[in-house]
């Protein structure tokens, strides 16, 4: 006897039927509803709410077409789409319950019926319904987040030519299932233009899967990617779905896929052309149907390397290449991005929303930005925080050099030190210097500052995100 009640409808005309299957059913199923008369179906529906439905093929005597089972069982699909339907039918008529099968109906029993039949194919259908209501449930959490996510996601803003001209791109290419290839430096919005094009693509209620391989060891790549069984080394102590299967039916976007190894390289080209992933520990592949949108900061003519990077992979990735202006090449964008975040983090800190000094404002506008849109952002956020005369002013923005340092002509990180300004040996002050300093000087390329810094790039992200870098 199963242990949760559940509610079965027994439509049948023979009363002897509807009594027997009340006795039955009951014992196992909880509640059992038995109906002699299909027209009172539509209201038994709306006022029930069925994990199972016994329904006879005919209702008429003499009648032995099934012409009235497949009206009721059309009905009952019209009425209710994720209703599982058994059909109950004479010896004589087995071809009719599989024609009606083919029609939507789950399962069929035969009259006269065995009990241990009838409860074994009610229990599957009851299973059945339980697991069409989970993934019901599961897709309208779904779309509920995803419809969260799309409406709180910033966006790419601006209206100067070099952003329009990446807004078109986005607008024609979307709707298509071409893979795009993003490219531009660090926080130039490579990951907001990605997540637009996801958006607007006819995936967009499917999954936004963005992982980024430069924080991934290649020790953990075919795992992270492609998942792994359960045993299949050292550490594996369950089945793990991997970001390609898990974001099926949506968009996987790539970041930093200029950082993958060769050998790596190819293992993913592989996966790409055939459209199937193998987990780690397994032998049989699993098919995949997703969009790859890729973003690296690499320059162009590096990825056209071959000892760097594979070019069959390239020309895999990059159907269609977009590519992200600095913000130094769209000044005019500048004054509405910074309000913009002014707007943002005021509300966040419960703070009252200001305008820009025009000191300010013409600093940022003339400052070089090595750190793009992100940078600003940071530097909108301190301002936000510090400002404390009305207005957001140049010294509320710390830039360094209000003029515009130019780019890769920072101070040694000893220097640093040394002239810190009446800071002393505060350890905090001197890890911010120092991690500015390797931005600066590697011109805000993450990988190779964090190299220089002797530290991964999750790491040397955790330390930007703790200094307000």
């Amino acid at each position: 006897m199963t242990d949760q009640k559940h509610n079965i409808l027994i439509v049948d005309d023979d009363e002897d039927i509807l009594t027997a299957g009340k006795l039955l059913l009951k014992r196992e199923f909880g509640y059992v509803q038995g109906c002699s008369d299909p027209e009172q179906i539509p209201g038994l529906l709306s006022a029930n709410n069925f994990d199972a439905i016994l329904l006879d093929m005919n209702f008429s005597p003499g009648e032995s077409s099934g012409e009235q089972g497949f009206l009721w069982l059309s009905r009952i699909l019209e009425l209710d789409p994720d209703a599982v339907v058994v059909m109950i039918t004479a010896h004589g008529s087995m071809d009719l319950a599989v024609e009606a099968m083919k029609h939507g109906a789950t399962d069929f029993v035969a009259k006269p019926w065995q009990n241990e039949k009838v409860i074994a194919t009610l229990s599957a259908a009851v299973k059945l319904r339980a697991s069409r209501a989970e993934a019901e449930s599961l897709k309208r959490s779904n779309r509920a987040l995803v419809s969260a996510t799309a409406g709180s996601e910033q966006t790419l803003m601006g209206s100067s030519p070099a952003i329009k001209q990446v807004l078109s791109l986005i607008e024609r290419s979307a709707p298509t299932d071409a893979n795009i290839l993003i490219m531009g430096e660090n926080g130039t919005g490579k990951e907001l233009a990605a997540r637009l094009l996801h958006q607007r693509s006819h995936r967009a209620e499917g999954v936004f899967m963005a992982v980024d391989l430069g924080a991934v060891s290649e020790t953990l790549f075919e795992s992270e990617l492609f998942g792994h069984r359960k045993g299949a080394f050292t550490g594996a102590t369950e089945d793990r779905v991997g970001r390609l299967e898990a974001a099926n039916g949506g968009t996987l976007f790539l970041d930093e896929i200029g950082n993958i190894p060769l050998h790596l390289q190819a293992k993913l080209l592989t996966v790409l052309e055939q459209r199937e992933v193998t987990p780690v520990g397994r032998n049989e592949a699993v098919p995949i149907d997703v969009r790859v949108i890729s973003a690296t900061n690499v320059p162009r003519d590096q990825l056209a390397d071959e000892s760097r990077f594979r070019q069959d992979l390239l020309f895999r990735l990059n159907t269609v290449e977009l590519t992200l202006p600095p913000l130094r090449d769209r000044r005019e964008d500048i004054a509405e991005i910074a309000t913009y975040y002014a707007g943002l983090y005021a509300r966040k800190y419960h703070k009252p929303e200001l305008q820009f000094s025009s000191q300010a404002l013409a600093a940022m506008e003339a400052y070089h930005w090595p750190g793009n849109v992100r940078a600003l952002r940071h530097a909108i956020e301190r301002a936000v925080i510090l400002a404390d005369n009305g207005a957001y002013e140049l010294g509320d923005l710390q830039l360094s050099g209000a003029a515009g340092d130019a780019p890769g002509s920072a101070p040694s990180p000893v220097d640093e030190i040394e002239g810190d300004g009446g800071y002393g040996l505060n350890l905090e002050h001197i890890e911010k210097r120092v991690i500015e300093t390797a931005l600066k000087r590697h011109r805000y390329n993450i990988s190779h500052a964090a190299k220089d810094l002797g530290l991964t790039r999750a790491a040397l992200y955790r330390r930007m995100e703790k200094h307000g870098l």
